[in-house]
């Protein structure tokens, strides 16, 4: 007998009281009070409601020691500041969103300056900067020494109290996602406990839903987050049908108060700004075995692979630095018989952050649309395989605004709620010790196939419950706690290299042929749904290419074959052989002559499928080039640039060509009002990209297929009998299709009006006969010439008045763009 289903819906009773509102942030930390703050600002009159767990300032935020990194000093940079994090996040980090993330995070930290945030200053009365693990340059602000998080919470707190437009509900849980019939956010179904018009179970009800509900460290025994950080944002989505990315990369803070193997829940943190400082790490013979500034997984797995104690010894910082410096992580080390000015503070790792979250784009948005997910509950991309050290209020910061400002440009107008039919249920919560357990000792730090295996079989088992098992805060708790951790363990399961925040002993090295990519999961009714999607084909170049009007799947497909014929089995052996493995390069994609450039997403996605950590452009597609342009700089291994180089310059110097073609034809027929438009005498394969690239051009689009439009040529003509028969047919078993008929005698254009043919393809008619047509037909339907033109003759025949000029050499047989691709030298 199979394990039950994992819920699709939280058991819960049928909603009691209804508010209504603009906007629901669920979440009181940086992300959530960010959103409502900045969308308060863009729309006074509108209603927003903030619906937080416990109190306003019971979240993560508050907890926070270290500080926020943003690049302040004159001689730091963004591009060090990014630097640093893609090297943090192994090879998965969205370059698109840490370039967001560092360009725009002086900007969001000053904005919080400005609305009271007070942050530690030098004798000079300027900002007090500090350097942390994987840091190169000081560029952390903090506040009370190690009291970072709490002065923001103030901050922000203080500044949504102020705000007469803004409602707090605290002490509520929420449960589901409320959906309109076309499955757009419209809400959300919340447990508030406390006595008044709004207790029990509620809906509210808004135009978008924004999830900032922090972490899920309490899926572990021992964590650094507070107990109200379940997983309930993230188990949320699921249910929801969202799509979650990369939960498998848990980040554990290698310094957390080690208080003795009984003790779990939320354990002190020892900031790595104490590190920073020039604290050192010791073992119990008190020698120096790591270095104390590495990325956290390393300083974790430095740590975890001791066989004894581990100390972080600070003792020569002496007293006034600790009580100034560190005054909350002083206070705790006393409140726990540890003297740090005397003795060294025994530490060990312990769950602290998750990288991976609700797969989110540039501005927040979710797979599903209205909802947006912010700060550590979302996957925007910035962290990859393991946050860089106070990167994470910055994110917060950062990508809430960004909602913010999405939510008001889009104006999301969802439809009225309906009641989910989804299965339901609930996990017994005497299982969420078990749960806890079973997750740090099977799927922590260190991992292997028989850990996780072992610890899935006991989260399967945690289903069972011997009992009925009541609605309350307990149960929905842990069916959260139970939701997140089988996602997580299946993708730990999943994942055979080791990458970032974690080890797996049998698989002990990264694997970037094999591993350079994301794992999506989807829960339904049947389970959890996994797709390995590779590295650069997330939700920003997705999101680039469907708003292009292309389908991200079948570029995908493209790529994929075009790489298939480039491979086959050997690889580029030319490059295996004469570069070394880890050398690394920088090269420039440049144009070799003057034209319209088409593609760089798609060259993009072909460089990143290969492995090509950094790939900046400096044009758009749609944009002239000259000669010598750089189109965009990829940096990463020399065998992958060169590996990739074919392939990606195969189709962007084709689709570039298709591009100048038809930007060539534009300019010709300019100020007529005549558009050019294409015809399917296209490459197999490439009809999509290359029509893709007539638009960039400045064309428009004929039919896609033969089933979007019918087309009446000559030998359907004769097969029918006639013009007007063969129209008569087309329309009588298809009345809702475009009709378009093809003609090569001006006799025919008459009857085919009488028929109602709305467009008239005039096939190889000289100018005169274009211009007798134009006046005959006189705007009761479109015209197209086509057949015999020339780009010299393009302008007489627009000024005759047809409507478009066909030419089906764009797509078929336009010159590629002449495109290279030049290695930097060393």
């Amino acid at each position: 007998m199979s394990a039950p289903a994992i819920p699709m819906k939280l058991t819960a009773p049928a909603p009691g009281w209804t508010v209504e509102a603009d906007v629901v942030v669920v979440g009181s930390g940086v992300a959530g009070l960010t959103v409502a703050l900045r969308y308060a600002e863009l729309e006074p009159a509108a209603k927003i409601l903030v619906v937080t767990k416990d109190v306003l300032s019971s979240g993560s935020t508050r907890w926070a020691q270290g500080g926020i990194a943003a690049v302040l000093d004159p001689a730091d940079s963004p591009t060090e500041h990014l630097d640093d994090t893609l090297v943090a996040g192994v090879g998965l980090c969205d370059e698109q969103a840490v370039r967001t993330l560092v360009t725009e995070g002086p900007g969001a930290l000053r904005n919080l300056i400005a609305r009271g945030a007070r942050f530690d200053t030098d004798e000079r009365g300027e900002l007090q900067l500090t350097r942390e693990g994987g840091h190169h340059r000081n560029r952390i602000v903090h506040a009370g020494g190690d009291a970072t998080g709490a002065e923001v919470q103030r901050t922000l707190i203080e500044a949504v109290l102020a705000h007469a437009t803004i409602e707090v509900i605290e002490h509520a849980l929420v449960l589901d996602l409320v959906k309109d019939a076309e499955g757009r956010a419209r809400g959300v179904t919340l447990h508030v406990m406390g006595e008044g018009a709004r207790d029990g179970v509620g809906e509210a009800r808004a135009r978008a839903v924004v999830l900032a509900t922090g972490g899920m460290g309490q899926v572990y025994a021992s964590t650094t987050n507070p107990v109200v950080s379940t997983g309930d944002g993230v188990a949320l989505a699921l249910r929801a049908g969202a799509v979650v990315r990369d939960l498998e990369f848990v980040q554990f803070h290698p310094t957390v108060l080690w208080l003795g193997e009984e003790s779990t829940g939320q354990q002190p943190l020892i900031s790595e700004a104490v590190r920073g400082e020039g604290a050192h790490l010791v073992n119990a013979r008190g020698e120096r075995f790591t270095d104390e500034l590495a990325p956290r997984d390393v300083v974790a797995k430095a740590i975890t692979s001791e066989p004894g104690q581990v100390y972080l010894d600070g003792r020569h910082f002496g007293l006034d630095k600790w009580k100034n410096r560190f005054p909350t992580i002083y206070a705790i080390c006393l409140d726990h018989g540890i003297d740090p000015t005397t003795e060294p503070i025994p530490v060990m790792p312990a769950a602290h952050y998750a990288s991976g979250g609700v797969r989110t784009d540039l501005r927040g948005r979710t797979s599903i649309e209205g909802l947006y997910a912010c700060g550590e509950v979302a996957c925007t991309g910035v962290h990859g395989a393991n946050r860089l050290a106070s990167n994470s209020l910055l994110e917060g910061l950062v990508f809430a605004e960004r909602i913010a400002e999405d939510i008001h440009q889009v104006r999301p107008a969802p439809g009225e709620p309906v009641v989910s039919t989804a299965e339901e249920g609930l996990v017994d919560p005497r299982a969420r010790t078990r749960v806890q357990a079973h997750m740090s000792s099977g799927a922590g730090v260190l991992r292997s196939r028989s850990s996780v295996v072992r610890t899935g079989t006991a989260l399967r088992d945690a289903r069972w419950t011997p009992v009925a098992v009541q609605p309350c805060v307990e149960s929905w708790e842990s069916t959260n706690l139970l939701t997140v951790a089988s996602v997580l363990v299946a993708a730990a399961h999943a994942r055979l290299e080791t990458r970032g925040s974690h080890w797996r002993e049998d698989f002990p090295d990264r694997d970037d042929e094999n591993w350079l990519g994301h794992l999506d999961i989807t829960l339904t009714p049947e389970g959890l749904t996994m797709t390995y999607t590779p590295h650069g084909t997330g939700p920003r170049l997705a999101d680039e290419l469907e708003s292009a009007g292309l389908d991200a799947a079948i570029v995908d497909e493209v790529v994929s074959r075009a790489l298939a014929e480039d491979l086959q089995e050997a690889g580029d052996v030319t490059s295996l052989a004469t570069i070394p493995p880890g050398q690394l390069a920088t090269a420039d994609v440049v144009a070799r002559a003057d034209g319209v450039v088409a593609g760089l997403a798609v060259a993009e996605m072909v460089f990143r499928r290969l492995g090509v950590t950094s790939v900046e452009r400096t044009v758009k597609d749609g944009e002239r080039v000259r000669r010598g342009d750089v189109l965009m700089t990829v940096q990463g291994e020399t065998r992958h640039l060169l590996t990739a180089e074919r392939t990606a310059l195969n189709l962007l110097t084709h689709l570039s060509g298709v591009a100048t073609l038809t930007a060539r034809w534009v300019a010709a027929v300019e100020g007529t009002g005549t558009r050019v438009r294409d015809s399917r005498k296209t490459l197999p394969g490439l009809r999509a990209l290359e029509k893709y690239a007539v638009r960039a051009g400045g064309g428009v689009n004929h039919r896609m297929s033969l089933s979007d439009a019918a087309l009446i040529k000559d030998n359907h003509v004769v097969a029918a009998g006639g013009v007007a028969e063969a129209f008569r047919k087309v329309r009588d078993l298809y009345p809702d299709l475009p009709i378009e008929v093809e003609v090569d005698r001006i006799d025919q254009i008459a009857p085919l009006l009488a028929e109602g043919a709305e467009e008239i393809l005039l096939d190889n008619f000289t100018v005169e006969e274009l211009a007798r047509a134009v006046k005959l037909v006189d705007g009761r339907a479109r015209l197209e010439s086509s057949g015999g033109l020339t780009l010299e003759s393009a302008r007489d025949v627009a000024e005759t008045g047809v409507d478009y000029v066909a030419v089906g050499a764009l797509t078929h047989s336009a010159p590629a763009l002449d495109i290279a691709l030049d290695l930097r030298g060393n």
